[in-house]
């Protein structure tokens, strides 16, 4: 099972397949290491198509693609994982449908305990967060920086961040302890795909990043 680590991608919710795999190859290129597909729509044949097309790209550049909130649709496209929410399937459940070798994530907000609780049930990595205010999610639990620190120190999976994430406050979640940052709008809404993935690669090959 391959470990979450560096820019994990989330993708936006774009009905156009062809721009949704040009932006998501800019990225990968950029150095993103690993994709997770997000589509909220009631469209049941695009989101199959579109996580299969996304699948065959992610894997041309050796990088997971992980289905989010949706366990059917990545049973049935043999994705490389996927990440649950609060009202989504258990990791019990999911890890007996994926099977052992699939990397099955979960947010965790502001709470350490459902993180020490998804370690045991077999989760491969964590998410916290939102930690700066977030455009795709206004309404999102706010959680302190601190919590990361804390995380590092108890978990042994990796710990990601999420929210609000940007090129100016990735590199204070780096330095707090996370070992990957989730980001959308600062990637797929930006001007130049490839440079902005790697501006968010590079924070973590500094020197003050090196373990």
């Amino acid at each position: 099972m391959p470990k979450i680590k560096g820019l994990y991608a989330i993708t936006p919710d774009w009905t156009d397949t062809e721009k949704l795999l040009h932006a998501t190859r800019s990225l990968l290129e950029g150095g993103a290491s690993a994709i997770q597909y997000r589509n909220k729509s009631d469209d049941v044949a695009l989101q199959h198509a579109q996580a299969s097309e996304l699948i065959q790209l992610c894997h041309s550049f050796k990088v997971p693609l992980i289905i989010n909130d949706n366990l059917r649709l990545a049973d049935l496209t043999d994705a490389d994982g996927l990440h649950l929410g609060a009202e989504d399937a258990s990791i019990r459940e999911a890890r007996f449908i994926l099977g052992p070798d699939k990397i099955i994530g979960i947010s965790c907000y502001d709470r350490l305990d459902r993180a020490k609780e998804a370690e045991q049930q077999g989760a491969g990595y964590v998410a916290f967060g939102s930690f700066f205010a977030s455009p795709t999610k206004p309404n999102a639990v706010n959680a302190p920086l601190f919590l990361l620190e804390e995380a590092k120190r108890v978990l042994h999976i990796p710990v990601v961040a999420i929210g609000g994430i940007t090129l100016d406050n990735a590199n204070l979640l780096v330095k707090a302890g996370a070992d990957a940052v989730a980001v959308i709008s600062a990637l797929y809404e930006s001007n130049d795909l490839h440079a902005s993935a790697a501006n968010f690669t590079s924070l973590f090959h500094r020197p003050d990043q090196i373990q």
